[in-house]
């Protein structure tokens, strides 16, 4: 899957004031990315707001989004959950053309024992139509896949790779010495994927690349020193992203920056006046 390495970008879902999908800014978004030299988009990640979207709308994301890339990039479509069936049964509805592969988080809430994570996904990928690329975040989903675990699920022919967001180098470490050579080690951390590419990663699935797609470009694909100098630039606006959770500072960002609106969806609520003057200020230094 060479066409899924370096720079995906876990797209954001734009909304016009009343929350409906504002369809114009996420054609912008689109374009925008692409001009940036994103490597492929990741529709209805975490970051797209997934959990606040209905099943109609998420279609019609996808479709809309599978339109105007045109084939210009490959997408990746986020399916997921901590319901295996209602998993299965998303993949049994969900017309995979278009579609390069999928993304599914870990389940969440259940915790489950590693054991029942190798059932979930072995299931998962029974199923599925297209490649599917594991999700690690820890901090969302309150377990962790562990090294044995992807290890062992790396062994599935339909399973070609992991976003791993532990932020435990020495995790992705062991996973880079042990993984099959055509697993996607792929980080799901903005400023340590220069060091996860330094030990042997294929790149990263973004929340701040939405704002800086070129950013990403040269720390995903110039050289060792001119990815970290790229990284240096993130240090301070980085932290801010998820200081109100994402993606209501990527949004922020984005609206400073002219690409589209910064309407998120309740739960969430859009940056508070403090976040939004400290990633003002922090943009410029970008």
């Amino acid at each position: 899957m060479k066409n899924l390495k370096g720079t995906g970008v876990a797209m954001v879902t734009p909304f016009n004031e009343d929350y409906s999908i504002n369809y114009v800014e996420a054609e912008q978004l689109i374009n925008h990315l692409i001009k940036g030299g994103a490597d492929y988009l990741v529709i209805q990640g975490t970051t797209g707001e997934t959990a606040t979207l209905t099943k109609e709308e998420k279609r019609s994301v996808l479709k809309h989004a599978i339109e105007v890339t045109a084939n210009r990039l490959p997408i990746v479509y986020g399916i997921g959950g901590n319901n295996t069936q209602a998993v299965l049964d998303e993949i049994k509805d969900t017309d995979f053309k278009g579609i390069s592969a999928i993304l599914s988080v870990s389940p969440y809430y259940n915790k489950p024992s590693q054991d029942g994570i190798i059932a979930h996904f072995t299931a998962i990928a029974d199923a599925s139509p297209v490649p599917v690329i594991l999700y690690n975040v820890p901090g969302r989903t309150m377990s962790n896949l562990t090294a044995d675990t992807i290890i062992t699920l790396a062994a599935h022919d339909n399973i070609i790779g992991i976003k791993e967001a532990s932020g435990n180098l020495e995790q992705c470490m062991s996973i880079a010495a042990q993984r099959p050579d055509s697993f996607l080690l792929i980080s799901g951390d903005d400023l340590l994927t220069t060091s996860m590419i330094a030990i042997g990663a294929d790149g990263v699935i973004s929340v701040l690349a939405n704002a800086y797609p070129d950013i990403f470009k040269t720390i995903c694909h110039g050289s060792i020193e001119e990815s970290k100098e790229a990284t240096f630039r993130l240090l301070e606006i980085n932290p801010l992203m998820y200081a109100e959770s994402n993606p209501v500072g990527v949004k922020n960002l984005l609206m400073h920056l002219g690409v589209c609106g910064d309407q998120v969806r309740l739960p969430l609520l859009r940056a508070s006046k403090e976040l939004d003057q400290k990633i003002n200020a922090a943009m410029e230094k970008v």
